[in-house]
């Protein structure tokens, strides 16, 4: 049985930008009762905060859980509250280049939007995130704007061009994160090897975006087991049989039947 369960959280864990729902909360905490879990996400600190850690009902659970911003380029674990172990951050120089490149990617891949919901370009330190609709964008709106990866693949293989020197990769709904070369969630796996002292081969990855380009795709290039999900609803179902191979002790919610398939 695998000893470390890693997850993506957008898509993943709960919509994107939104909390964990009680249903997930309760199978998270369960989860983290059996064996030690990680989230890897391109989303600072302070959304993990708000998304995850706020619905979590003790702190007793949270040594088994280790938080990985940024796609990895920081590193949180909890001894006495919170530490952080990393974090890999840019230059001033390296975000200049970074967030002129952006602005002429998107200008040139003929994908500019008419409205947005707050700043499209967030300096997240150790990550320069691109959200086409805003940080704020409604998630219907987001759904719907680039749900086949079509824009932003236009605007990647732009920046591909631009910004060699520098990693690049779709996550979420409408966003483009960039990080140091070699910084990505293949990193991220490979610190929680060193950090926790787990093989690679007993770590399962689960995510929503494994397919080549997504942000979750690197995780797939450590060698690790990787689960493939449509949204969060199949992630519970995958987090129920994980519960049930390790012997956790059923989760006393109200939960609705889904299609078990997680191709």
């Amino acid at each position: 049985m695998k000893k470390l369960i890693v997850f993506d959280l957008d898509g993943t864990l709960a919509e994107s930008k939104a909390s964990l729902d009680a249903e997930m909360a309760a199978l998270f905490s369960r989860l983290m009762d059996t064996v030690k879990v990680a989230i890897i996400s391109g989303g600072d600190w302070p959304q993990f905060e708000k998304q995850v850690l706020s619905h979590l009902d003790t702190e007793k659970r949270l040594k088994n859980l280790s938080i990985l911003p940024t796609c990895g380029t920081k590193f949180y674990q909890y001894k006495h509250g919170w530490k952080l172990l990393y974090a890999e951050n840019f230059s001033d120089d390296e975000k200049s280049k970074i967030i002129d490149s952006l602005n002429e990617a998107v200008k040139a891949a003929g994908t500019k939007v008419e409205k947005t919901w707050g700043r499209q370009i967030e300096d997240r330190g150790s990550q320069i995130t691109f959200s086409a609709l805003g940080q704020n964008a409604p998630l219907n709106a987001k759904k719907l704007w680039d749900p086949k990866f079509i824009k932003r693949k236009k605007i990647k293989a732009i920046l591909d061009k631009t910004l060699p020197e520098f990693s690049e990769q779709m996550g979420g709904a409408t966003s483009i994160d960039i990080t140091k070369p070699g910084i990505d969630k293949a990193y991220g796996i490979r610190k929680l090897k060193s950090i926790l002292d787990i093989k690679i081969s007993e770590m399962l990855f689960i995510g929503d975006a494994l397919f080549e380009g997504g942000n979750d795709y690197p995780a797939r290039t450590t060698g690790a087991d990787c689960i493939q999900v449509r949204d969060p609803e199949e992630t519970k179902r995958v987090i129920e049989t994980i519960i049930a191979c390790t012997g956790g002790k059923q989760v006393k919610v109200k939960l609705k039947k889904k299609n078990k398939n997680n191709g």
